[in-house]
């Protein structure tokens, strides 16, 4: 038990390195709005292919109907319930008071992303280890985008480059626990327990491809190499997963 945890842990060190990555980043030169949304849709390429090629297959293979029906809705719901509870105070962060007293909404919607994103993990790492790296793989790119936009959003509130950085390692941290909680509690779970951990999984993943994602990479007018990247993010993972 503990030796998977570490290893899930390990593995989650990947996207949680990105996240900071994401962040010095912006905070030394913040990419413009055509390479963020180049990689939103790299990233959401990535995120769709680990479903088709991973999550949907170990579905299928259970076999369990009426397990998926249950934990897909309940990914479903959970998805729209944070989207409503976060909705207000995304609001209020646009709201007429100062920018660098708004970011507390921008901030508690990304921890709970980032969060969400680390159980995730623990998901895909109950339904096998290959499954757990290509998604590990993939969200190690949308994070990476959510570090960006974390220090981004503080850069314009006038923030420090160090509180900017702070700032995407407590997002790191919440991955790293979201990973390991995944990791405890979904420790060898098999039949139709795991049948409704995957189809959960397979919900909240589409939902952060369409809602997110996709949404956010169509606010700028695209160009068609924008919007080659999430068939390049498809197929690299597609043909990684063949080879190997």
């Amino acid at each position: 038990m503990t030796s998977t945890i570490y290893s899930v842990l390990a593995y989650a060190l990947i996207p949680a390195g990105t996240v900071i990555a994401g962040g010095a980043l912006a905070a030394l030169r913040p990419p413009g709005p055509k390479v963020r949304s180049a990689v939103q849709h790299l990233a959401a390429g990535l995120v769709f292919a680990a479903v088709a090629v991973e999550i949907l297959p170990d579905m299928m293979h259970e076999r369990k109907p009426v397990a998926a029906t249950i934990g897909f809705s309940i990914g479903v719901a959970l998805m729209l319930l944070v989207k409503q509870l976060t909705a207000g105070l995304e609001q209020e962060a646009t709201g007429d008071e100062p920018k660098v007293e708004n970011r507390t909404g921008l901030l508690i919607t990304l921890g709970v992303d980032v969060l969400i994103d680390g159980l995730l993990i623990g998901v895909s790492f109950a339904a096998g280890a290959k499954a757990g790296v290509v998604l590990t793989v993939a969200l190690a790119v949308e994070v990476m985008f959510l570090g960006l936009a974390a220090a981004v959003a503080y850069s314009e509130s006038g923030a420090s480059r160090s509180k900017m950085i702070g700032v995407c390692a407590g997002l790191a941290v919440l991955l790293l626990a979201g990973a390991a909680l995944g990791a405890i509690f979904l420790h060898n779970l098999t039949g139709a327990l795991l049948e409704g951990v995957l189809a959960f999984g397979c919900a909240a993943l589409l939902y952060l491809v369409i809602e997110e994602l996709m949404v956010e990479a169509h606010e700028e007018k695209e160009t068609p190499v924008q919007t080659a990247m999430f068939f390049v993010g498809f197929i690299a993972l597609l043909i990684t997963e063949m080879i190997a």
